[in-house]
This record gives structure tokens, sequence and C-alpha cells, in this order.
């Protein structure tokens, strides 16, 4: 295994590069899996524009807008490590209103958002249509290893210390779910590229 140090900017043009190889009549699911610390959401957004450069068409989705209501969230309590690992994501729900409409025959027509965890309530979002040829950018935590039907999948590791280190105190009591997903998912192994990004400013692709 080797590391190769990369600028931010270059990283999303060496994938942007790497989706727009796929074919252009199919859709592509790209997952950016990560702890908020690692900052999915932003590497998931700095690939829009390069993609729409190379002519393709982009729907951004986060998985934050894919989770249970409160009272399945919160049964054990706010903090149980393990309910936030099991029990928060709506695979059922993301896949049913975003993944398998962007199967090969699906309609193309998704959900951006299911449920917002402010107001307890459902977004009410309207769908909206992915051309062929179109890209699924979807951030979130802890997404591996549920069998969900992603085209290409970017996890972005943080060693432990990092993590903790980057991750607010009030959110401490999340660190065993993600102590748990490296040692059960394995994201390092099963996805198919893994950066690391124990300094955001200086991220590396791993080289397996």
């Amino acid at each position: 295994m080797r590391i190769r140090p990369i600028s931010p900017s270059s990283l999303a043009e060496e994938i942007a590069d790497r989706i727009a190889e796929r074919p252009q009549d199919a859709w592509t699911r790209v997952a950016f899996d990560g702890a908020p610390a690692a900052r999915p959401d932003e590497l998931a957004d700095a690939l829009a524009e390069p993609l729409r450069l190379r002519g393709r068409a982009v729907l951004r989705v986060s998985a934050r807008d894919f989770l249970r209501p409160a009272s399945l969230r919160f049964e054990y309590g706010k903090t149980d490590p393990d309910a936030f690992y099991d029990d928060w994501l709506d695979t059922g729900g993301l896949t049913r209103e975003v993944l398998a409409r962007l199967d090969p025959g699906g309609s193309g027509e998704v959900l951006p958002s299911l449920w917002d965890t402010r107001t307890d309530r459902a977004t009410r979002a309207p769908y909206v249509t992915v051309p062929a040829g179109g890209v699924l950018l979807l951030d979130g935590a802890l997404l591996l290893g549920r069998w969900l039907p992603f085209d290409l999948t970017v996890h972005l590791r943080l060693s432990p210390a990092a993590l903790a280190r980057r991750t607010p105190p009030e959110l401490h009591w999340t660190l065993p779910a993600y102590e748990r997903y490296e040692h059960e998912a394995e994201p390092s192994e099963t996805a198919d590229l893994v950066v690391r990004m124990d300094d955001p400013k200086h991220p590396a692709i791993v080289i397996r």
C-alpha cells in the first residue's frame, strides 16, 4: 500500500475524470462516505462543477436528509452509538426514493430529500429527473456495508486520533460507532477509492 499526496482541487478533478469515463448513457451513483469531521459533503460539492464541465448533469443528495423519525432514532436514547450505527439511516427510503430509481431501466425520477430532522417531518420535496448520463453525488457517514447500490464509492478515512480530535466534544459519543464501522464494514478495504483526510488541506490517496 502506498500513499499519494494530492491537493483538494486535484483530488476533485481526478475523481471527476474517473466518473466521466463511465458510459454516457447510464446514471452513475457515487457515495462519499466519511464522518462529518472528514467533510464528505465538501468533496461531493467540489465535484459538481468539474462534472458539469465534462458534460454530466449532477444531483447532490445528502444522507442526513434520509434519517428516520426521532421516535425511531432515539428509541434507546439520543446518545446510543449502536442505534446511531444501526438505526438512524433510513436505508429503505434512500434505496426506494433515490438509488433504485437510478438502476438500469429505472425512472430517473429521484426524491432529493425525505425527512427534515429539525422539524421531524417529511420534507415534501418534489421529485427531480436525472437525465441519462447524470451523476448522483451522495455524501454521508457509515454508508458502506449496507448493500446500498452504488456505482463508485469514495471513503474519506480519518485515523482514530484525528477523528477524536476533529469531532466536537458533544459528539464524542458517536466515536464507538465509527470504531465498530471500521471493524465490521471495513470501508478502507471495500471502497473503490480511499482518501486519507487527517488534514483536509492535504489529502492523500491510498494506492492498494
